[in-house]
């Protein structure tokens, strides 16, 4: 534990950040998941709350800064829509944010407000209107399936319509097609989630005391960090991590050049 939140990260320069949170004995552990400039995947830090919140990632998002992380405006976040660790996002960097909304929690998230015979169809409109090339195709399929959506459920339009323009992120700074597909969903975090879970599947208590002594939680952050450690080991490289350096020049004119990246 002390070797895992206590490590320099100085030498990481981040590309992209995944922020997501998991669920252990009813704690929330939001997690920082990264991708520096060589394609390099790491596991930055994590910080324990009652709930997912944007003091917590707050709390986070510091404690990365105080071990040497530069946590800066050119670095693309990706979420899957967590109200708290948005908030957090906005506050830090207001419209410099760079902001990437995971396209399949969207998805799922639409189909929760509509009707079973409407699903397939919405479902096949929203991820076609992704598979555009281009940033104006995308904008105007989505803009087009909200209109449509507004004529079946109100509360479908509105949730596509608040997440539509951190949707549109990658498509708007042109990221590479093969590059786009590592950093438009949080797959990345939940396959760490996954191994978490797999790895901490036969812990039925995630709070004992330790020797009397110690606080409840230390034995618990003593395990999530062993496992988070461990599968760090086996990490890739995220497909088109050659793309990378190039993007992060074009991010740095952008932010630069002070476009509005909404």
């Amino acid at each position: 534990l002390k070797e895992f939140l206590e490590r320099d990260l100085s030498k990481i320069d981040p590309f992209a950040i995944f922020l997501d949170t998991v669920y252990r004995g009813g704690v929330a552990f939001i997690v920082a998941l990264g991708i520096d400039l060589s394609g390099e995947k790491w596991v930055l830090g994590f910080w324990e709350g009652a709930t997912e919140n944007n003091e917590i990632c707050k709390e986070l998002l510091a404690d990365l800064e105080r071990r040497g992380l530069k946590v800066d405006c050119n670095i693309i976040f990706i979420t899957d829509g967590g109200k708290g660790i948005i908030k957090c996002l906005r506050e830090k960097f207001g419209e410099k944010l760079l902001h990437q909304r995971c396209t399949i929690h969207k998805d799922h998230n639409l189909q929760k407000h509509l009707a079973k015979k409407y699903r397939k169809l919405v479902s096949r409109k929203f991820r076609t209107a992704l598979n555009h090339k281009k940033y104006n195709d995308v904008k105007k399929a989505l803009v087009q399936l909200e209109d449509d959506l507004r004529q079946i459920n109100e509360s479908a339009a509105n949730s596509l319509s608040e997440a539509l323009p951190e949707l549109l992120t990658l498509h708007k700074l042109e990221i590479p097609d093969e590059l786009k597909k590592s950093l438009h969903t949080t797959n990345g975090i939940e396959n760490l989630f996954s191994t978490v879970r797999q790895r901490e599947k036969n812990v039925k208590n995630f709070n004992p005391k330790y020797k009397g002594k110690e606080k409840k939680s230390k034995m618990s952050r003593r395990w999530f960090a062993a496992v988070l450690l461990t599968a760090e080991k086996n990490f890739k490289k995220v497909n088109g991590f050659e793309q990378i350096k190039a993007t992060r020049q074009k991010i740095e004119i952008l932010q630069n050049d002070n476009v509005d990246m909404k």
